[in-house]
């Protein structure tokens, strides 16, 4: 493998040539698939989870999520979670624009169960991870609105954590905005809060903007990863394996500002350090318009190999979507 990266779109809401058209992937979002389950896809302007195969073969399943679903995360517990008049354990998770956390088991059948409420105390959640640790599972809601980072026990309870996800060198304006589980640490990428529209606090593009810092999963720091530099409101969080060509082990951070990908290698001294952006074979940055979320397929025919990076994008003002995939050339 060489140093450069291809896109290829597979599915769309606005027929982009070569891929399957579905009318509700109107600004795709958050992205997640099981060890063998298809690829889940969070429409946030539809109010949908949208479910795609790792060649882009739509999933007869759509789930409703109202409130404007962001993050998506697969909950492997079988013991948290409870949903439905069961208490059967959510399979998936939804956070939401509109403050909200609900789950998903196929007991619900095409609806998600709202299970946190925090609408009235003005949340609103862009990105969600999930955790286990010895003392059991734990959600991780990014609210940017309010600037905090909320956690839940697995019952849905709320938590305090010892370290509250606290970076005093944060400035003011910098707010919870992509969040992610990787191994034992929890990667938040903090975006610059934008003046209100519509009555919603915004992210605020530019390049420069932003921080990324890594927590362990008491929400206390453990390094400032990434500042300012090619930072332009970045969401998207993957590691890359150790075949996925020139960033092969890197961390990749996706901005939602200009759509490019950053890679940063994590040195012996737990500090990281800026290696570049992925860059097509002309040697253009690759750039993605609206780009969201980043993973890597898991093995499984559903989900694809583990070194293509599938995405999501809501192209064109978030008027549009896209879920695509990146593989290194």
């Amino acid at each position: 493998m060489g140093n450069a990266y291809a896109v290829t779109a597979l599915v769309s809401n606005n027929a982009v040539t070569g891929t399957t058209v579905d009318p509700n992937l109107v600004n795709a979002w958050g992205l997640v698939a099981g060890p063998t389950s298809p690829w889940w896809v969070n429409a946030a302007d539809a109010d949908k989870s949208l479910l795609y195969n790792s060649a882009g073969g739509k999933v007869p399943l759509e789930v409703t999520v109202a409130g404007g679903p962001t993050g998506i995360v697969f909950n492997g517990d079988s013991t948290a979670f409870p949903v439905g008049d069961t208490n059967v354990a959510a399979r998936f998770i939804f956070a939401t624009e509109s403050g909200t956390v609900a789950g998903w088991a196929g007991a619900l059948g095409t609806t998600a169960q709202v299970k946190v409420d925090n609408s009235g105390a003005g949340a609103s959640y862009k990105g969600l991870a999930i955790a286990s640790t010895p003392s059991g599972s734990f959600l991780y809601a990014a609210n940017f609105a309010n600037a905090r980072v909320d956690v839940f026990d697995h019952s849905w309870g709320s938590v305090t954590t010892t370290g509250g996800f606290s970076d005093p060198m944060l400035p003011a304006d910098c707010a919870p905005f992509g969040i992610q589980t990787i191994g034992n640490r929890v990667f938040v990428a903090f975006a610059k809060q934008g003046e209100p529209e519509g009555g919603a606090v915004e992210e605020q593009k530019g390049q420069g903007l932003g921080m990324v810092d890594a927590f362990d999963t008491s929400g206390n720091l453990l390094v400032r990863v990434v500042q300012h530099g090619q930072l332009n409101a970045a969401w998207g969080l993957a590691m890359a394996p150790a075949n996925f060509g020139r960033f092969s082990g890197d961390l990749l951070v996706g901005n939602f500002g200009d759509g490019h990908i950053n890679a940063y290698e994590e040195m012996s001294n737990g500090h990281f350090e800026y290696r570049g952006m992925l860059r097509t074979a002309d040697g253009l940055p690759l750039a993605i318009d609206g780009l969201w979320a980043l993973e890597f397929g898991h093995g499984a025919a559903n989900n694809g190999p583990t070194n293509t990076l599938f995405f999501t994008a809501g192209p064109n003002g978030e008027e549009d979507g896209l879920f695509g995939m990146i593989t290194a050339s």
